[in-house]
């Protein structure tokens, strides 16, 4: 959940990627490493004003090249169709769907790709 005190401990545990110009910041992404003990990407959130120039796909491209753990899983709304088509363009794999978290609308599990461009850990 992306309240203040999850952003606040996230950077206190020094777990938040940030990307910024000029303007200020344009958004930050948080890997965690308590999904069966594999790394997760917890949160990837873009400023509106930055969206469709690469920051997305930059933070997860930095989190994944220095996930410490075999696997790197996310999860996203059905309904978030901009976050669904980052994951599918960077090649990450749906790998599971959750009902019951967001009533009527179900999670999606993703699965980054092997970072030699092998297939997906499985």
């Amino acid at each position: 959940m992306n309240t203040p005190d999850s952003v606040a401990r996230w950077c206190r545990e020094g777990l938040a990627l940030v990307a910024e110009d000029a303007s200020g910041l344009l958004g930050y992404g948080v890997r965690e490493y308590t999904f069966f003990d594999q790394g997760f990407i917890t949160m990837l959130m873009v400023a509106p004003r930055a969206r469709g120039r690469g920051v997305g796909r930059s933070l997860l491209d930095a989190k994944a090249n220095s996930c410490a753990t075999p696997k790197l899983f996310t999860s996203v709304n059905a309904s978030n169709q901009p976050m669904q088509r980052l994951l599918l363009s960077a090649g990450w794999h749906a790998v599971g769907l959750l009902h019951g978290l967001d009533e009527g609308d179900p999670e999606v599990f993703y699965l980054c790709p092997a970072l030699d461009g092998s297939a997906p850990l499985l």
